[in-house]
C-alpha cells in the first residue's frame, strides 16, 4: 500500500537540502547491488535522522540495525564532538559494507559497529544513551525497546522506523506477522507512562519517543 503520494514524494526529495557525495554513493551502491535495497532509509528520512541528532547533540547513540550504514553515517553527522555511536548489525555481508563506508567517512573513530545478534549484544554495552534508533527485525521491537528504555537517560530520545509497515497496520484485522508485531509495539508504546510518543507518517512511518 502507498501511503505517500509519489508526486508529493519526489517534491519531498527535491525541497530537501541534498545528501553529501559519500551518502549518494552509498544509496546508489545499495540500490545496485543489494537484494533488499528497499531497507535502505533514502535521502529525506536521512536528513531528518541528521537533523534530529543535530538538534540533540548526542554523545552516545546506538542504533539496531546497520544494514548499509547510510542511517549511522546520518546519525553520526549529528555527534557531540566527543561522542560515539554503536551499531549493531546482524547479517556480517552488510557489516562489511557498513565498515567501508564509515573508513571513508573520516568518522571510524567514532561509529562503533557491532556484529551479531542485538539481543545478545545490548547488554554488554555498558552505556546511558542520549538517542537510540530502533530499524531492525519487527519481531523484536517491543524487546529492543525494553532493553534499551532503562538505559536512556531522562529526556533522552528514541526513533522507531516501519511503524506503518507498508500501510499493513491499517488493516482490519491486521495480518503477517511483521505488521502484527509492529501493531504490537504501537500500542505498547501508546500505554507506557514512562514515555511521551508522535507517530510521523514519514515514509513507512517512524515514531519519536521521549523518555520522561
Amino acid at each position: 500500500m502507498d501511503l505517500i503520494h509519489q508526486l508529493a514524494e519526489e517534491y519531498s526529495k527535491k525541497m530537501t537540502s541534498p545528501p553529501d557525495e559519500l551518502l549518494q554513493e552509498n544509496e546508489a551502491f545499495t540500490f545496485a547491488n543489494h537484494a533488499h535495497a528497499h531497507m535502505h532509509s533514502g535521502l529525506v528520512q536521512g536528513k531528518f535522522l541528521e537533523m534530529i541528532a543535530q538538534m540533540i547533540n548526542p554523545l552516545k547513540v546506538l542504533e539496531i540495525g546497520t544494514f548499509t550504514g547510510f542511517s549511522a553515517l546520518c546519525l553520526a553527522k549529528g555527534l557531540h564532538e566527543e561522542g560515539v555511536l554503536h551499531t549493531i548489525e546482524l547479517r556480517q555481508e552488510d557489516a562489511e559494507i557498513a565498515q567501508q563506508y564509515f573508513d571513508k567517512s573520516g568518522m571510524s573513530d567514532k561509529i562503533k559497529l557491532h556484529i551479531g545478534n542485538a539481543m545478545d549484544i545490548i547488554p554488554t554495552l555498558n552505556e546511558t544513551w542520549d538517542l537510540v534508533f530502533i530499524d531492525a527485525d519487527k519481531v523484536s521491537y517491543i524487546d529492543y525497546y525494553e532493553l534499551t528504555l532503562p538505559r536512556l537517560r531522562k529526556g533522552g530520545w528514541m526513533l522507531a522506523d516501519n511503524v506503518l509497515f507498508h500501510g499493513q497496520v491499517l488493516q482490519n484485522p491486521v495480518q503477517g506477522k511483521n505488521a502484527k508485531a509492529i501493531s504490537l509495539f504501537n500500542e505498547h508504546v501508546a500505554k507506557d507512562k514512562r514515555v511521551e510518543q508522535l507517530l510521523l507518517t514519514l515514509r513507512d512511518g517512524l515514531m519519536l519517543i521521549r523518555k520522561l
